[in-house]
């Protein structure tokens, strides 16, 4: 394993959870945390409060892989919305199009996604988009282009049988490698292992 692979391995058994970095590995047995069956250093009994809300934090935002001002506008947007916070702050993270390749299965991790958004493979709405930050909407039409649909890489993806299932909020095709936004993630479709009240209590303090 690459000392850039161990890395991940290593900021996922940090904060004792999947943040699906590695791409199909994160899927298998293979997994550095499912091997290890890894504990934190410190014990929940003696982090600080503080200490939790940051650590909740940093496992959203590496999951997603944003940099640290970045997730500050998500959070100040979400904010504005008038909702619930923590949950418009996960929605707005799953409508970033890195985020939607990776749920379609086209990717093999977010990362990858964003090489390929950045790339030039993918179209929303018949134009291609290079902006992995791009937030899709409902209605949207997301499609590999046509050039794009002999690439090897997005072929393996697609077949590989560990991927997820994309979620119901997403219509996807694929045969045409074509994918519709039917409506935005509903609240137990967002992420369940994140407890967003600690975020939310951390830039409140701030």
């Amino acid at each position: 394993m690459g000392l850039q692979m161990r890395d991940r391995c290593v900021k996922c058994r940090r904060l004792n959870t999947k943040l699906f970095l590695k791409g199909e590995r994160c899927f298998t047995n293979k997994c550095a945390l499912e091997k290890r069956k890894w504990s934190p250093r410190i014990s929940e009994r003696r982090m600080s409060q503080y200490a939790r809300q940051l650590r909740e934090k940093q496992k959203l935002r590496l999951k997603y892989g944003i940099m640290e001002t970045q997730f500050r506008h998500y959070y100040e947007k979400a904010e504005k919305t008038g909702g619930v916070t923590g949950e418009e702050l996960l929605r707005i993270l799953e409508r970033r199009l890195d985020n939607v390749v990776w749920r379609l299965g086209w990717a093999s991790s977010r990362r990858q996604a964003r090489q390929l958004i950045s790339h030039g493979h993918f179209t929303i709405n018949g134009r291609k988009v290079k902006t992995p930050s791009y937030l899709v909407r409902e209605g949207d039409v997301i499609e590999v282009k046509d050039k794009s649909k002999k690439m090897d890489l997005i072929k393996q993806n697609v077949q590989s049988s560990s991927r997820q299932v994309s979620p119901e909020w997403l219509d996807t095709d694929n045969e045409s490698l074509k994918a519709i936004v039917r409506r935005l993630p509903e609240k137990d479709e967002l992420d369940k292992e994140i407890d967003t009240s600690l975020i939310v209590e951390y830039y409140s303090r701030r």
